[in-house]
């Protein structure tokens, strides 16, 4: 699987992309607010990243609205989260094969990108 996961709505993702570019024909795009995560998506993120809290983004509105920083949430808690919101998703994601870069530090958005056109 070439996919990566992304909100079109989302300044630094949109940042992100257009760094990326070209983007290669054989990765697919998915916005996570229009096609939202499903089971299998969230399960393959997982096997690649090891932890669903990887993935989980504690900077979203939602997380700090249900204060949920006070809560001792499971891995079982955080996959279910990913799964009701997409807010929850630390962006972009990218997957390549077996390999998974999450979030928009430099040195990943940068190693990302290396791997992305190799």
């Amino acid at each position: 699987m070439r996919k990566i996961y992304y909100l079109s709505t989302c300044d630094t993702c949109k940042r992100i992309l257009k760094e990326w570019e070209p983007i290669p024909e054989d990765v697919t795009l998915q916005d996570i607010k229009k096609e939202a995560l499903n089971e299998e998506d969230v399960t393959a993120m997982y096997a690649l990243s090891g932890s669903y809290e990887a993935l989980f983004n504690k900077r979203s509105q939602l997380y700090k609205q249900r204060n949920l920083k006070e809560q001792n949430l499971t891995e079982t808690d955080i996959k279910d989260l990913l799964l009701e919101h997409y807010t929850f998703l630390k962006r972009p994601v990218l997957v390549l094969e077996n390999r998974i870069f999450v979030g928009n530090s430099k040195a990943t958005v940068a190693n990302a990108k290396a791997a992305l056109h190799e």
